[in-house]
């Protein structure tokens, strides 16, 4: 992903006006078609009418830890796999998204920022995509929050709003806990509590439109 977007502060009104879902999160409804995004919870990072780009923050990539994935991309030698700073062994791994699964992408908290690879978000959120940030996180001087997230989830121009209209996803406002948190598990129905909504009745009315 280039950096293209100039940096965001707080969600304006400007940003609601425009219709853009800049650090929103996506949640899918259970009439989702594409089963890679069943239950899943996105954060987006960028939308415009170029399209729009996000991460999946609730789907843990099977069987890899970030202190093996940190070994593996040469940012420590194997021997210091054991001094590693607890934050860095409680970061996750996430699958992002179906794109560029081979590449990491890390959102974090707005305390830690390279000049030119850190693309801020929205509150206080940001994305870095350079080995640079796992470095910093290795050495204990990362962000307070992160998760790393292999993969992400890309639409065309206007594909991303078609499908809001097909009501293929709902949304709401993101939050610390939605991003970070640790029970993965638990935020889909903690995404749709945020909206008003019981999942339970939700699955019930599938369909019933």
């Amino acid at each position: 992903m280039k950096a293209t977007r100039k940096p965001a502060g707080k969600t304006s009104d400007k940003t609601a006006a425009r219709g853009y879902l800049d650090g929103q999160m996506l949640i899918a409804m259970p009439s989702m078609g594409d089963e890679r995004f069943t239950r899943s919870v996105i954060y987006v990072c960028a939308h415009s009418t170029e399209g729009a780009m996000g991460i999946v923050v609730n789907q843990p990539a099977a069987n890899i830890k970030f202190p093996d994935l940190l070994v593996q991309l040469e940012v420590i030698p194997a021997a210091e796999r054991i001094e590693l700073p607890v934050k860095a062994e409680d970061v996750k791994v996430l699958k992002g998204g179906p794109v560029e699964t081979g590449r990491g992408f890390v959102l974090h908290s707005a305390d830690f920022f390279i000049e030119n690879s850190t693309l801020p978000i929205d509150e206080g959120i940001c994305l870095t995509a350079t080995l640079d940030i796992l470095k910093a996180i290795a050495r204990g001087n990362g962000p307070a929050s992160a998760i790393l997230a292999l993969g992400y989830a890309g639409w065309a121009p206007g594909q991303l709003e078609q499908e809001i209209q097909e009501n293929g996803w709902l949304h709401c406002a993101a939050d610390a806990e939605l991003i970070f948190g640790t029970d993965t598990g638990a935020k889909y129905e903690k995404a749709l509590r945020k909206i008003g909504i019981d999942l339970s009745h939700l699955s019930n009315e599938a369909g019933h439109a």
